[in-house]
């Protein structure tokens, strides 16, 4: 069966980047490297004049960042799939990302056949990481049920996205009190940035806990 075409469009602002890549993609019969931009704008003015599938996003160019882009281009052409390829991993640059639409992230030092298997993966309505991705995303924490009942609701509160003031308000605390609850989450999780516990927050975030 013939499988079919991946339309791509490559944003980089390294010409040498794109030429590369273009070359490693259109190698594969059923991808075809259909449009180009150096930055998001030119991005997202090309999404709405080619017919595109999937955009191979870059990070950090010059004229603005690539997160901001793949929030632009899943908020007006959401059947457009991103996957972000950057030099980039940091877990808090994947976590923005995800949270910007992008539906995957490989590092550009990933083997060729990664990237060609996450734009498959992508396309099809998957979601793919690098494996050095995949692995800090399933850095072993500890378990919430270690977490008080106090601060598993913190951990709700902080999955909804809201700040340590609006906590406060919500649970009738300090702000001071609502900062030292976030503290001790992350002491206990082994967790460093808040990057790293709002992705917490959301994956385990919701789970109750009882008791006083």
């Amino acid at each position: 069966m013939t499988e079919k075409t991946v339309h791509i469009m490559l944003v980089d602002d390294h010409p040498l980047v794109r030429d590369g890549l273009r070359a490693r993609l259109e190698a594969v019969s059923h991808f075809r490297v259909v449009a180009e931009a150096d930055s998001g704008f030119d991005a997202l003015a090309l999404a709405g004049s080619t017919r595109i599938d999937l955009v191979l996003m870059d990070i950090t160019m010059r004229d603005g960042s690539g997160i901001e882009a793949t929030a632009r281009l899943y908020a007006n052409y959401p059947d457009i799939a991103v996957l972000i390829l950057s030099m980039h991993d940091k877990l808090e640059y994947v976590t923005q990302a995800m949270q910007a639409g992008a539906r995957g992230y490989v590092l550009k030092d990933a083997p060729g056949k990664d990237i060609v298997l996450a734009i498959d993966t992508v396309v099809a309505g998957g979601i793919y990481y690098s494996a050095a991705v995949a692995r800090q995303l399933a850095r072993p924490a500890a378990q919430d049920n270690q977490l008080t009942s106090r601060e598993q609701e913190v951990l709700r509160h902080i999955a909804n996205g809201e700040s340590n003031k609006q906590i406060a308000k919500a649970l009738d605390l300090s702000v001071r009190t609502v900062e030292t609850h976030r503290l001790n989450i992350k002491r206990k999780l082994g967790i460093e940035g808040q990057a790293e516990l709002i992705k917490f927050a959301v994956q385990h975030g919701r789970v109750g806990g009882s008791g006083s």
